[in-house]
């Protein structure tokens, strides 16, 4: 039978005339699938079938078959696919079966370059490490946590897939028992903390952290709050009142443009990255919409967000949507914060049922289908 089917491998790979991509995606197609059925196969012993294997790759990249086909025949040299596919994959299994692989690959040193060479995706391609899981993701991730070079994003991407380990929330718990957390990583920690399964890792993280307290109860955890479902209706209401979002957010047109536009925020994050954002909004800053403090040599102090900035004169907007534009010889100062411009207890005056309606809200807000106008909020 195996000798069979060596021979029709022979005959799908022999020809070397012009064919159709229609006509040789089948020829490839079936290439691959009498591979699969031989044991012991080794691609490097026939250039023409790795060839093939490559051919039908490239057709099918990113889709579950593309991963299992890499795993199967163990293609180390796929990681450099797999690392573009890690950090721009279009669904979660997508990223979190390449990140897999680039494991099990041992990629570690390539996966710490992605984290230099792409900061922006770094926060992301880390949430997948983490779903990834492993005592190597321990390893990658455990010193970011506590490197005070990383921005906050980093750190708490890296504190937040640590903490799906058990092994990594005792490493969290003794940080936190020593006081070797960082500040700005207390709710990050504490919320995965109190989330954990075992009760002695929450009783001992309550000694020393607390979570935020929404009209003076404190929160569940935002593992917890993803759960519970909202009113839409309310949330839009809380957006535009006591929720004061419209004060620095737009939707379709509505709102003041001091953050980003939300217009679609319910496209682009989960319902935990929503809570997150909102209970902890320096952790995840929008890439251009970091906040700037600036000095004049009067010694006005302004605080806003970078608009503009030139080799002569920079513009920034403040927490009132005022823009002031100003020439550098003019400052004494520029100084960039690793803190967002939103406050960081916006929910101190809203109930926990309050703060599920707001993110039952924003949950709507998603792009429109294609010829589909969009609905005014």
């Amino acid at each position: 039978m195996a000798g069979w089917l060596v021979c029709a491998l022979l005959v799908a790979t022999a020809a070397e005339d012009r064919v159709s991509d229609a006509v040789q995606a089948a020829k490839d197609r079936r290439v691959v699938e009498t591979l699969l059925r031989l044991k012991g196969i080794k691609l490097d012993s026939n250039p023409k079938w790795k060839a093939a294997v490559r051919r039908h790759l490239r057709r099918i990249e990113g889709s579950p078959k593309y991963f299992e086909l890499v795993e199967r025949f163990g293609l180390r040299d796929e990681s450099p696919q797999l690392l573009q596919l890690a950090n721009a994959a279009k669904t979660p299994d997508a990223t979190v079966n390449a990140v897999r692989l680039l494991l099990e690959f041992e990629q570690q040193a390539a996966i710490r370059q992605a984290f230099k060479q792409y900061p922006a995706q770094a926060p992301g391609l880390i949430s997948s490490l983490g779903l990834a899981g492993g005592a190597v993701v321990l390893e990658l991730l455990q010193p970011l946590v506590t490197d005070g070079s990383q921005s906050l994003a980093v750190r708490s991407a890296s504190a937040r897939a640590v903490g799906r380990n058990l092994k990594g929330q005792q490493f969290l718990l003794e940080l936190v028992r020593r006081k070797d957390l960082a500040r700005d990583l207390h709710f990050t920690v504490a919320d995965v903390l109190f989330a954990s399964p075992a009760a002695a890792v929450r009783n001992e993280v309550a000694r020393y952290l607390k979570l935020p307290a929404a009209k003076g109860k404190p929160l569940p955890p935002v593992s917890e709050l993803v759960k519970r479902r909202g009113d839409k209706q309310l949330g839009a209401q809380i957006f535009q009142m006591r929720g004061t979002c419209a004060k620095c957010h737009k939707v379709r047109g509505a709102g003041k443009e001091v953050g980003p536009d939300l217009s679609e925020i319910g496209s682009k994050l989960s319902a935990q990255a929503l809570y997150v954002s909102i209970l902890d909004p320096s952790a995840g800053i929008s890439h251009n919409y970091e906040s700037y403090i600036l000095v004049t040599a009067e010694g006005t102090v302004l605080t806003g967000v970078k608009v503009s900035d030139s080799a002569t004169q920079i513009t920034i907007k403040t927490a009132e949507a005022v823009q002031r534009t100003f020439k550098k010889e003019d400052l004494e100062e520029v100084i960039k914060q690793p803190t967002s411009l939103m406050p960081e207890d916006l929910q101190k005056n809203l109930s926990a049922k309050d703060l599920v309606d707001l993110v039952e809200y924003l949950k709507t807000l998603k792009k429109a289908p294609v010829g589909v106008p969009s609905a005014r909020p």
